[in-house]
């Protein structure tokens, strides 16, 4: 989409100011909805009696649902362009959150969850196409901010649901209420964002488009840092509660701990990465998130420890994915279809991990399933240099290398 609405042109200081804060509210509204849903996860695990391998099955059902509905977004965006595509689908994103506190057993977990998967998947890929658009018309990076926005979306909608865990409020009431507010606030946010619409001429994106070699490699370092994130979103207090025996209270605050630290990186990021560029940042976020793994599984008798450790593991995986978006547009000629694999391998990465961690847990431990964790994050070490831009690389006018430190950049 390379064409703005009649009357709006979207090169404006003005106008891109107003785009760069709208998107950045979008992506506050969509992390919320992830924060309100995973503190209540123990309460909706209890409501529909599941255990935590059934559980962990439930919980690949987000995976499948963003899998099928991901590559429909280029056409949405196509065909109505990208802010009332947005419009749609964030509210789809928004009301969602009600669904799974309404399933009162394992198979209406799953369909519920499905259903909240494609809606999140859909809303999530027309967001950072945005968010890049906009990035690149500033001409400086902004995408480590967004995602900032995104965890402190994440931090407000967990701190929520502490508060309704505390007070044992029922979740459906608290996910209704929470579901308006963010639905109206995303209405509102997205009247900003920038109107991009295709080419009369431009063709209709193909459903499916296998992602450039490069695009893979560059998902494959974002799996390992999204699978940790989910992970630890919405396992943290499970972990807490059934491992070391904490309140609900406590276990809730656990994701808001580590949402917190996720904010305060990716708000902090851009000016990091400038600083000491994308691949020595990646290499030391990601010993720290493995240091921060290794606390929570030696530490399984310490609550205030195993917090501290996740919230290492927010703060060392935390610039990753929007680097990682960045680094797609300028892996090659065709940005956007490498931006949409890497959307593709690192969201799908996310709604896998719950399951996966389940899956681990039913078998052996929670113990033993982060410690599954602790060896993707460290993963990252080895794979940060897939990150680093190529000569004569593609990724818009603006693109900008955030390899090198900002001081010798032309």
């Amino acid at each position: 989409m390379t064409t703005e609405t009649a009357g709006e042109p979207g090169t404006g200081p003005a106008r891109l100011r107003r785009a760069r804060f709208s998107i950045a509210a979008v992506f506050c509204a969509h992390g919320a909805v992830t924060g309100s849903f995973a503190t209540r996860i123990p309460w909706i695990q209890e409501h529909a009696q599941v255990g935590a391998g059934t559980l962990g099955l439930a919980l690949a059902f987000p995976a499948l649902g963003a899998a099928v509905a991901m590559p429909l977004a280029g056409r949405v965006n196509h065909r109505f362009g990208a802010r009332a595509a947005l419009r749609g689908l964030l509210s789809l994103w928004t009301l969602s959150l009600v669904l799974p506190g309404l399933a009162p057993n394992p198979a209406t977990l799953c369909c519920a969850l499905f259903a909240y998967g494609a809606a999140a998947g859909l809303s999530d890929v027309a967001m950072n196409a945005l968010g890049v658009e906009t990035e690149d018309r500033l001409g400086r990076s902004i995408m480590s901010s967004l995602h900032g926005m995104w965890s402190v979306g994440a931090l407000l909608g967990s701190a929520a649901g502490t508060v309704a865990a505390h007070t044992a409020t029922d979740a459906r009431l608290h996910h209704l209420i929470a579901a308006l507010a963010l639905t109206a606030a995303g209405l509102v946010a997205v009247r900003g964002v920038l109107d991009l619409r295709s080419r009369p001429q431009e063709q209709a994106p193909p459903r499916f488009a296998r992602p450039p070699k490069a695009a893979v490699l560059i998902g494959a370092v974002g799996f390992c840092a999204v699978f940790a994130e989910g992970a630890s979103l919405d396992w943290s207090a499970v972990f807490l509660r059934d491992v070391l025996g904490t309140g609900a209270g406590v276990a809730a605050a656990s994701t808001t701990a580590f949402a917190l630290t996720m904010a305060v990186a990716r708000l902090a990021g851009d000016r990091v990465v400038d600083r000491f560029g994308a691949v020595r940042t990646v290499r030391a976020g990601g010993a720290l998130a493995g240091a921060g793994g290794l606390l929570v599984v030696v530490t399984v008798r310490q609550p205030v420890a195993a917090m501290a450790g996740f919230g290492m593991t927010g703060l060392g995986i935390a610039v990753v994915v929007p680097l990682a978006f960045a680094a797609a547009a300028r892996s090659g000629p065709a940005p956007a279809q490498a931006i949409a694999g890497v959307a593709t391998i690192t969201y799908t990465s996310g709604l896998i991990a719950p399951s996966a961690i389940g899956a681990v847990a039913d078998a052996t431990s929670l113990v033993v399933s982060f410690g599954l964790v602790t060896l993707l994050a460290c993963a990252l070490v080895a794979g940060a240099a897939v990150l680093r831009p190529k000569a004569g690389a593609g990724g818009g006018a603006h693109a900008v290398n955030r390899d090198e430190p900002a001081a010798i950049r032309p």
